[in-house]
């Protein structure tokens, strides 16, 4: 206490000066028009840009929330997509399943959810991702999972809360692919060399193929609906030992940075599997 009265007494001209300098300030701004006008103007502009600076940290915090209110979205907005949708190929219906129909007839085969990635490797030659869904919200063995930009791999486990996802960039990863253009189907793995580049196979030289056509999965491929974006043809080269290219694809999904990711579940792939491990009767 005895050094703030020695500070005040010490430094008193220089208090009192501050202070009145401070209430002439209130009295001008306060008894004059046009002071008021230009103080009330430099406020509201200095309070802008506070509150600007301030708005745009707190955007920041909540990028994590949007994110996944996207998702979410995005998940829900697929769902409504015709392409989910199928007709069996019959005019006569014996019996109605459980799946959602809608009015036309047609039932849902697709089912989009969406899943945060909580851990992802692209260093190794066996890349996984872990999915924070599991089977308690859904995820079961061999669904398809997709990303904002394409295909990203295949559910291979599950627990409760979380699945294991083989990556693309898997060396026994394998997607059944086509080129956009012809529908020209091939197979997409990858060499374990560069995460940003996957190989497209079985392509006959008798195609014509070029820098920059879009690589799709196909109509047989049971886990992927078909036209997703794999990549986007880079190098053709012809493969020696047969009579096909080797063709290298970039990517389109960028495994460095990818966060959120839809999980596709095909409910009509059980049907389909059952039947074709079925013997034909005729043999």
């Amino acid at each position: 206490m005895k050094n703030i009265f020695l500070f005040i007494r010490r430094y008193f001209t220089l208090l009192l000066f501050f202070i009145l300098q401070i209430v002439s300030l209130v009295f001008l701004v306060n008894y004059n028009l046009t002071q008021q006008a230009a103080y009330a103007n430099i406020a509201n502009e200095v309070i802008g840009r506070i509150n600007i600076q301030y708005n745009n940290i707190q955007s920041y915090f909540y990028l994590r929330e949007t994110n996944r209110q996207l998702a979410e979205e995005n998940a829900r907005l697929k769902n409504l997509l015709p392409s989910n949708f199928e007709t069996a190929d019959t005019a006569r219906v014996v019996r109605v399943d459980s799946l959602v129909k809608d009015t036309l007839g047609l039932q849902r085969k697709f089912v989009w959810l969406p899943a945060k990635v909580v851990n992802n490797t692209v260093t190794s030659q066996t890349n996984y991702l872990t999915l924070y869904r599991g089977s308690k919200q859904g995820i079961a063995k061999d669904m398809a999972v997709i990303g904002p930009n394409g295909v990203v791999g295949i559910v291979i486990d599950v627990n409760d809360n979380f699945s294991r996802v083989m990556s693309l960039l898997h060396r026994n990863s394998k997607v059944s692919a086509m080129l956009a253009k012809n529908n020209v189907t091939g197979s997409v793995g990858w060499d374990g060399k560069d995460p940003l580049y996957l190989t497209l196979q079985n392509i006959p030289r008798s195609i014509k193929v070029a820098k920059g056509d879009t690589v799709l999965t196909s109509n047989y491929s049971a886990n992927f609906p078909s036209h997703i974006i794999i990549g986007m043809v880079d190098v053709i080269a012809a493969d020696p030992s047969s009579n096909s290219y080797t063709i290298k694809v970039k990517a389109a999904t960028n495994f460095y940075s990818i966060q959120y990711v839809n999980v596709v579940k095909n409910s009509l792939w059980a049907e389909q599997k059952q039947l074709e491990a079925t013997p034909p009767k005729n043999q």
